[in-house]
């Protein structure tokens, strides 16, 4: 199983990014794939998650409003788009995968069995 993030880069604040997760190796549909971040000095905290369908998702506080998560079954990617961006989602951005046919939303990160290896997300005030 491989998840391989991108979309990261060096935003000013107010601005907007698009993070992907490309997945293989994996049977994706089968997969609730959820986003966390984890800023220098904290713990990996959860972003969003996606059911496998796509008809659900979830959010933390912090993000509701702002970022949106979405899937593409037909490609085994996971979109993060993030408007309005703040210097406090500065972070490094990891995609994860929690299944096969896992039906928790599930915001904690031990639950998740696959990783990818994280896009740094910086915001400048």
């Amino acid at each position: 199983v491989q998840l391989v993030d991108s979309g990261g880069g060096l935003v000013q604040a107010g601005g907007s990014l698009r993070l992907s997760c490309a997945a293989s190796g994996l049977t994706f549909s089968t997969y609730t794939m959820g986003w966390f971040r984890q800023a220098p000095g904290k713990e990996r905290e959860f972003v969003a998650l996606i059911t496998r369908s796509g008809s659900s998702t979830y959010y933390a506080d912090s993000v509701k409003g702002r970022f949106t998560i979405s899937r593409d079954n037909s490609q085994s990617t996971v979109y993060l788009q993030m408007n309005s961006l703040k210097p406090e989602d500065t972070a490094v951005y990891y995609c994860a995968a929690d299944g096969p046919a896992s039906i928790r939303t599930s915001y904690r990160a031990r639950d998740y069995d696959h990783w990818g290896q994280g896009t740094q997300v910086t915001v400048s005030s």
